[in-house]
């Protein structure tokens, strides 16, 4: 019996492989909305053609992919499964934080990561002033022998339940704070049921608590300093990839548009319109990327919620009725747009879409 050949590595953004794992993944993103289940097949099928060799440099077994064209692929992968590119988001940011670190516990399990044998994700929201608690942080860290306890939670984990690492903050009584790779099986970790979310609860995101969990010292990222994320390696788009999720996700929106417009004359005009905007909006993303666009990142991802509300809602219209149905495309598109407007979302660029909901002028 003849075997199925291994997927060949992605080594650009248009290639006819991105074509094949895009397709692939694009035919499993309803099943997974509806059922809620995490996403097994679609992140293996995104190991197996080398996505998470992108973020990292040759030196440390990946592709060394630029910023722009790490954007490009999340604009490929967002317009074909928004759940599977949004968990990527979060494994790859812990991917990038451990390998370089540089230390002697990241080299060892850094093979195993970006080949997908174990999955790795972030639990770093709570180190911000969003999610402080009477003025001190969720997850506290004190010293201990040969390492630290680590006693609270982390709120908003994606892939928790999954995960065999999670990269986590924690804060010191004296506002010191620390970044570290935590082993899932240690003792005294559990994770709450997923999110019940609108859209993307096949991204399993719930809380993952520690009981006075000990962390060997080894297991140490970055710290004990102030402001541990301001120092720590991670991802280096600036933000830039929500912006490029909700570019892709308003790609597939608006091809959508154009292909309901081939039967429907009166649907040719807007879609044109949505498609311009598009383009100038995906050039000022890839501009950015390359510190050459006079566009700030948060007036881009001001600009990309609203294209993604709009091109998702003139879906659902060329959809008419049929749209409106459960399991619909135009109906998911829908409900995933309204993600943008709660993941990280600051107050500025809250703020300007809140003023365009209400029709209030710049």
């Amino acid at each position: 019996m003849e075997q199925t050949p291994e997927p060949a590595a992605i080594l650009e953004p248009e290639s006819p492989e991105m074509d094949a794992l895009c397709a692939a993944l694009a035919a499993g993103a309803e099943p997974i909305d509806r059922s809620g289940d995490w996403p097994t097949e679609q992140l293996r099928l995104c190991a197996a053609y080398g996505v998470y060799r992108w973020f990292l440099e040759p030196e440390k077994g990946g592709m060394g992919w630029a910023e722009a064209d790490l954007l490009r692929g999340y604009l490929r992968l967002s317009a074909a499964c928004l759940n599977t590119a949004f968990i990527i988001t979060q494994a790859s940011g812990a991917l990038r934080r451990v390998a370089m670190a540089g230390t002697d516990i990241s080299q060892k399990v850094l093979d195993d990561l970006v080949a997908g044998r174990t999955f790795m994700t972030l639990g770093i929201s709570h180190l911000t002033t969003s999610h402080r608690h009477l003025g001190h942080c969720v997850l506290r860290a004190e010293e201990a022998a040969e390492g630290f306890l680590l006693d609270g939670f982390s709120p908003w984990v994606t892939g928790g339940l999954h995960a065999d690492f999670v990269v986590v903050g924690a804060e010191f009584e004296d506002g010191r704070q620390i970044l570290a790779l935590l082993p899932m099986d240690l003792s005294g970790i559990s994770c709450d049921p997923p999110v019940q979310f609108v859209a993307l609860t096949g991204s399993h995101t719930a809380a993952v608590y520690l009981n006075r969990v000990h962390l060997d010292r080894c297991w140490l990222l970055a710290g004990p300093e102030p402001n541990v994320l301001l120092g720590a390696a991670g991802a280096k788009s600036g933000g830039l990839q929500t912006s490029a999720l909700a570019i892709g996700l308003a790609n597939r929106a608006i091809c959508f548009t154009e292909e309901q417009g081939e039967e429907r004359n009166n649907l040719l005009e807007p879609a044109e319109h949505l498609r311009n905007e598009y383009s100038q909006v995906e050039a000022d993303l890839l501009a950015l990327a390359c510190g050459s666009s006079s566009c700030t990142t948060e007036q881009l991802r001001t600009r990309s919620n609203s294209l993604a509300l709009r091109s998702t809602q003139a879906a659902m219209a060329a959809a008419k009725g049929a749209g409106y149905v459960q399991g619909h495309l135009a109906g998911r598109l829908c409900r995933e747009a309204l993600f943008f407007l709660v993941w990280s979302c600051p107050q500025p660029v809250m703020a300007a879409n809140m003023c365009e909901l209400a029709g209030i002028a710049d």
